[in-house]
């Protein structure tokens, strides 16, 4: 669970209403047809820009921003070095038994097919291609809480416009000039921080996490094809460590110290 997440959204939104009850009139600042105006005119654009089975699926991808599995990237190479040992001692054959053990189904998928004896490049060719329809799914996601930052605060500015246009039409009391202004400028706002404290900081997230499993993903590849081609498990090792940068890599010598 990423509790990160829930921490800046909540204080993002903590700030900016504390600063609303510090200027002193946080009334001024509730506006429900401004509210309608962002929310509803950036959700018609979504779903003007989108299939709705894509949109449909919008709750699930946010959920992942929050409750997501994390996996220790050398924690992954050490099963992938432990799968390559038992294959160099007994065969890789004997991997069949294993699979169901495995931590991840992408490395189940492509350690059966090198048991089943499936040609290298085809085994790479299927590993790729459902690592890039991963990316897409990922991507999807992605945009849609994109766009909904966009067209946020275009809707906000539209708001500010119309209710600009309201309050110049009608000129007759220059009293109520300010309070006309202020509340043509709360579309703005509301578009501003619906945009910046929700939905592009959650696309952010969603990008850093499409990024750390496309690595994971990689490494199982590049794990799959050593031992399928037989090499040593050292040689295993040091391939997939060569993905992480210096200052991450745990090599098995040093974990047995460690752990003594």
């Amino acid at each position: 669970m990423d509790i990160a997440t829930i921490i800046g959204t909540v204080m993002g939104m903590g700030l900016i209403v504390l600063a609303m009850i510090l200027g002193g009139s946080p009334g001024a600042y509730i506006d429900p047809i401004s509210m309608i105006i962002v929310i509803g005119g950036a959700t018609a654009a979504v779903f003007a820009s989108f299939p709705l089975n894509r949109i449909l699926s919008l709750p699930k991808v946010c959920l992942k921003t929050v409750f997501v599995k994390s996996t220790n990237p050398n924690d992954l190479v050490q099963e992938l070095v432990g799968y390559a040992e038992v294959a160099r001692r007994d065969g890789i054959l004997s991997l069949e038994g294993h699979t169901e053990e495995m931590s991840d189904d992408f490395i189940a998928q492509g350690i059966r097919m090198a048991v089943d004896g499936t040609d290298p490049e085809l085994i790479r060719q299927i590993m790729e291609t459902e690592l890039e329809n991963l990316m897409d799914r990922h991507r999807e996601g992605k945009a849609i809480l994109e766009a909904l930052g966009r067209y946020a605060p275009a809707f906000g500015m539209i708001g500010t416009l119309v209710g600009l246009v309201a309050m110049l039409a009608n000129m007759d009391d220059p009293s109520k000039i300010g309070s006309g202004m202020a509340a043509a400028l709360i579309t703005t706002l509301y578009g501003a921080v619906v945009a910046n404290v929700l939905f592009l900081p959650l696309a952010d997230k969603l990008g850093l996490y499409d990024a750390e499993e496309t690595l994971l993903k990689s490494m199982v590849l590049e794990g799959v094809m050593s031992i399928q081609s037989g090499d040593n498990p050292r040689v295993v090792e040091q391939k997939l460590m060569t993905y992480l940068p210096p200052s991450k890599r745990v090599e098995s010598g040093e974990e047995e110290a460690a752990a003594a």
